[in-house]
């Protein structure tokens, strides 16, 4: 992956993997200047939608992050999404967002996380 972050070597193999997959989803001509550090943020914030809605907590005893059953609005996350990463003051487009939240959904769908519902 081009634009490698010491953040990225840092993840665990599953994350960088992820991260990896999504990068290479996303066709040239609409990946831009997107890096690594953007898709993380993205998943990030995707992350902080579900956390909000209650379709994400920390378990307890573990202090892992659950994802609870629910109906997520997609285009209400990436609204979300969209509106945070400009408050960062990132150029993360709105196809951009799609695209990373569509080859999250096949990543995870691919890893048996999820089903093709």
């Amino acid at each position: 992956m081009e634009k490698d972050t010491i953040e990225l070597s840092l993840m665990e193999p599953e994350e960088r993997e992820l991260v990896q997959f999504i990068y290479e989803a996303i066709p040239a001509e609409d990946r831009g200047e997107l890096t690594a550090d953007d898709i993380l943020l993205v998943l990030d914030l995707m992350d902080d939608y579900l956390e909000e809605k209650g379709l994400l907590r920390e378990d307890p005893e573990t202090g892992e992050m659950e994802y609870l059953d629910g109906e997520v609005d997609e285009t209400e996350q990436l609204n979300y999404v969209l509106a945070a990463t400009k408050e960062e003051g990132r150029a993360i487009s709105a196809v951009q967002i799609q695209l990373i939240q569509d080859a999250e959904l096949q990543f995870g769908i691919a890893k048996g996380y999820y089903s093709e519902e």
